[in-house]
């Protein structure tokens, strides 16, 4: 029990607390290449997208042993990866692109992935990263980017790549099984200049 002579003397409030605070400042990132320190934030980014939604068919998230070296075999290989970052260094999105198919004779295609931080989206994020990416991928001298799309809630990653060129090359309905149902891709492709 507490005596009324215990209850501390009602105090105002700080000017901060009482005022209306101030508006927030622009939404703003830098992209730069990824680096091996964000593996485990981006792969916190990765999980929430295998565990709630079927833009990835991956079902369970890999390890981030097995992340790391994903990351350091593409490196090594020249696939381009970018991370968004805040100005408090926060890892908000994140780009990449891996091999298309395993035989040699794909070696200048590629498949991209973009993901992001479900609180960042709708606000330019995605736009600067696939345009990082694609300035990347030309640098490294590919020709093709691949990008394969869920056919289900995919729809601003579908207009998102129309916006940088990809055109769709083809849809295959029922390939991956997720959340007991079935989801079907969209594939579309962007075509880049060869290097001079």
């Amino acid at each position: 029990m507490v005596l009324e002579s215990e209850y501390e003397k009602r105090r105002t409030l700080p000017r901060h607390l009482v005022e209306p605070a101030p508006t927030s400042p622009t939404f703003s990132f830098t992209i730069r290449p990824a680096e091996e320190k964000d593996m485990p934030h981006t792969l916190a980014l990765y999980r929430h997208w295998v565990r709630n939604s079927v833009v990835t068919f991956d079902e369970k998230p890999p390890s981030l042993r097995t992340y790391r070296s994903r990351f350091r075999h593409y490196q090594k290989h020249g696939f381009p990866y970018v991370v968004a970052e805040s100005p408090r260094g926060e890892i908000l999105g994140f780009a990449q692109v891996q091999p298309f198919r395993q035989k040699s004779a794909f070696r200048k295609t590629v498949e991209s992935s973009i993901y992001l931080s479900p609180a960042t989206t709708r606000k330019g994020l995605g736009t600067a990263l696939l345009r990082a990416l694609i300035d990347a991928c030309k640098e490294k001298g590919i020709r093709e980017i691949i990008a394969v799309i869920a056919d289900q809630g995919a729809e601003a990653s579908l207009a998102l790549h129309e916006k940088f060129g990809f055109v769709e090359t083809g849809r295959m309905q029922k390939v991956g099984y997720k959340f007991e149902r079935w989801v079907g891709i969209i594939l579309m492709q962007k075509s880049l200049p060869a290097r001079k």
